[in-house]
């Protein structure tokens, strides 16, 4: 949802034809892979980091068109709500001090858009969701005034007039929304890992599979709008807020653009962008500048545009990404489930689970895909937003475990030694 030069398909000729240009770029990505002009040799990670702007008196400041008018460091960016920002890092080499580095990263930014959110009666808040949020901080003049925004909001709002949400959690929360922005209620910690194509798809079902106690360790959003919900309540509200799906459709369990997915995958991470291609129709557009298959065909790395944009239009808890750096195409992997916050030590902790379980449990557990259900993957997901720590998984090879007790007698050993190696 980074391109800001977009619109809505003017008719469904025009959607069709960009379904087209995606079904194109899958093709060409596909082309790219024989030829082998994904890099490998190094892995890389990456962070996105998403804050709050409140006043001292704790109600979120509507002011990031101003801090980013004052600010001008492309770092930043706009987010939903005029309340939210978002910071976007450099890449870096997933070794040695890496972790060192984020903290550093993390310190710095924050602090510069604190200094410059000071000056106009506003702080920068890490919090999954703000506890002080109220009913009417969600309406539609908070929507972030940008077009991508705009035409997301009537997308999926789109033959109907609201879209009533219900969490049933500690207490229960009920509320209608006319627009997008209750989704302005979460920020997050996003987390990127390059991969090969080779390795993607065991790496992507070993991230499905750690997501759970990753999620379990590192909740902090238990309230929205007063009412005590679950332990990681921006799963509900995040699934809740965009799920676009008529009657019939909830009645035929047709898949959420908000989702954990229904399966492990086989083989590589592609077979997530066809899904997407075939499952979700398209909701915005764009001028595309590049034929994608000759690109590759005189070899260099295409743009894909339009898989893209549409991939920025489907938010899977663990999403496969492309991208193209210094004329080099990448694939990765980003893990969306992290709350931002409470501190920058609480944010640098989750990554380096994060990312030492990625390191060391390939070798561990081997094909996960094989050891356990699907379901029950699932199954520990929500578990694990609901519970916390609290919650008992079904684990590998038929175990039952207690997400603390997992943590601590296996997976937190686990990533030690990742990031040791």
């Amino acid at each position: 949802m980074g391109e800001k030069v977009i619109r809505k398909p003017a008719d469904d000729g025009e959607a069709r034809s960009f379904t087209r240009s995606v079904l194109d770029d899958i093709r060409a990505l596909e082309e790219l892979i024989e030829r082998g002009g994904i890099e490998s040799g190094i892995t890389r990670m990456g962070v996105e980091q998403e804050m709050y702007l409140v006043g001292d008196d704790g109600l979120p400041r509507p002011v990031a068109a101003d801090i980013l008018s004052a600010i001008d460091d492309p770092r930043f960016t706009t987010e939903l709500a005029r309340f939210n920002l978002e910071a976007n890092f450099d890449p870096q080499e997933f070794t040695g001090s890496f972790l060192a580095t984020l903290e550093d990263d993390l310190n710095r930014t924050l602090h510069d858009a604190t200094s410059i959110a000071q000056r106009m009666g506003a702080n920068v808040l890490l919090t999954g969701i703000l506890p002080t949020l109220r009913q009417e901080d969600l309406g539609l003049e908070n929507l972030t005034p940008e077009l991508r925004y705009q035409y997301l909001n009537e997308a999926l709002f789109q033959g109907r007039d609201a879209i009533n949400v219900m969490i049933d959690g500690i207490e229960s929360y009920e509320g209608t929304y006319d627009s997008v922005a209750l989704e302005g209620a979460n920020t997050s910690l996003q987390l990127h890992l390059q991969v090969t194509p080779e390795e993607s798809g065991g790496l992507y079902n070993l991230m499905q599979l750690i997501t759970a106690p990753l999620l379990a360790a590192a909740t902090n959003s238990p309230v929205l709008l007063g009412h005590r919900l679950w332990h990681e309540t921006r799963i509900a509200v995040f699934e809740r807020s965009l799920d676009e799906r008529s009657e019939s459709q909830l009645a035929r369990d047709f898949p959420t653009r908000v989702s954990f997915g229904k399966s492990w995958i086989d083989g590589s991470i592609i077979e997530i962008f066809r899904d997407n291609a075939a499952r979700f129709p398209i909701i915005l557009t764009r001028e595309l500048d590049e034929e994608s298959l000759e690109v590759v065909r005189q070899g260099a790395a295409p743009k894909l545009g339009a898989l893209a944009l549409h991939n920025g239009t489907v938010w899977r808890w663990n999403r496969p990404c492309y991208g193209v750096a210094g004329g080099v195409a990448h694939l990765r992997i980003e893990n969306r489930v992290l709350p931002s916050g409470p501190t920058i030590i609480d944010e640098v902790a989750n990554a380096a689970l994060f990312y030492g379980m990625m390191a060391k449990l390939p070798e561990t557990y081997g094909d996960v895909s094989t050891k356990m259900l699907f379901d029950d993957v699932r199954t520990n997901f929500f578990a694990a937003a609901r519970e916390g720590l609290a919650a008992d998984f079904d684990w590998l090879d038929g175990r039952r475990v207690n997400a603390k007790t997992l943590l601590l007698e296996e997976l937190i050993p686990a990533a030690r030694e990742g990031l040791a190696a």
